[in-house]
């Protein structure tokens, strides 16, 4: 039984409708049905060129969206691969379960937030129990031109749910990886996503596998409605070269690239010794702390993966 029949049972047979989401978010119906859903929207640039689009929702509909990420969103369960945006996940847990592996290939999703879909919301919220009427309202609340924008602080979280059945596909396909030869020697596989960046990593270094993984994971993505970067943001890396994931080298153990590391070393002794730095104090100091933690988590066990 899924969890929107067991919902349905729960509550005498009926979909939760739009009173019982007033209840649960604190906001009358009336409130929730007129709020005003204007955005601010700009570009930034990327780093590696191009921009991206931010629509940052005006300050009423941003308190709202909180409410409702707190109180509804917050209590909901994403699948254990997600990485990003999660209480005690991190780029550094992201990055520990493709420590040591042959190989470690990377992939990105376009325009993940604004592609993952509002039809896909609703039918998410449909799903877990709500009515159509409380799910197309929650979509009116949520989503922009029919996607998720990115700058609400509700799509982080709601893009890791709307995935669940990606992120459990995806994590299947690494694990089809080692059971394609029995006879073999048991060899293990990784599969993780932070936000549209897709990790996965094997004991063993098999290129024809690796382009069926590849193949496979576009047809996956295409199917959840998604396309993947193909040339500029695949990445294979084996253990020969650096193997980084969301920024964080995986050879031997989760650390800071060198070269980062060396750097850091150099903006501490010129700020020592009253030389001209790249970094302020202050900077700095934001650095140290991002090294100390990346520092302490990265020998606690993976789990969940």
């Amino acid at each position: 039984m899924g969890l929107g029949d067991f919902l349905k049972r729960l509550f005498g047979g009926a979909a939760l409708g739009v009173d019982e989401l007033a209840r649960r978010v604190g906001v009358p119906e009336e409130n929730l049905r007129n709020a005003d859903l204007s955005y601010r929207t700009f570009t930034i640039p990327k780093r590696a060129g191009g921009s991206r689009t931010i629509s940052v929702p005006n300050p009423s509909l941003k308190s709202l969206q909180r409410r409702i990420l707190r109180r509804l969103l917050a209590r909901l369960k994403c699948h254990p691969a997600a990485q990003g945006f999660e209480r005690g996940r991190s780029i550094v847990t992201n990055a520990r379960p493709h420590v040591g592996k042959a190989v470690v290939v990377r992939m990105d999703i376009r325009d993940f937030f604004t592609s993952t879909g509002a039809k896909r919301v609703e039918k998410y919220f449909r799903r877990i129990g709500w009515n159509k009427d409380a799910a197309r309202l929650l979509v009116r609340l949520l989503a922009l031109d029919g996607g998720l924008p990115q700058g609400a602080p509700t799509s982080p979280r709601l893009s890791n749910l709307v995935n669940r059945r990606l992120d459990a596909r995806l994590a299947g396909l690494a694990a089809s990886f080692c059971a394609r030869r029995p006879s073999e020697a048991p060899s293990s596989a990784a599969y993780t996503r932070y936000a549209d960046d897709l990790t996965f990593s094997f004991d063993k270094d098999d290129p024809p596998e690796i382009r069926r993984l590849i193949h496979s994971a576009d047809v996956i993505a295409k199917d959840e409605g998604y396309a993947l970067h193909h040339r500029r943001k695949l990445s294979i890396r084996r253990r020969h070269a650096s193997q980084r994931v969301t920024g964080l080298v995986v050879n031997d153990r989760v650390n800071l690239p060198r070269a980062t590391r060396r750097w850091l070393r150099a903006v501490e002794h010129h700020l020592a010794t009253g030389r001209k730095a790249t970094l302020s104090p202050a900077q700095l100091k934001g650095w140290q702390a991002f090294a100390s933690m990346v520092e302490a988590e990265r020998e606690k066990p993976a789990g969940g993966q």
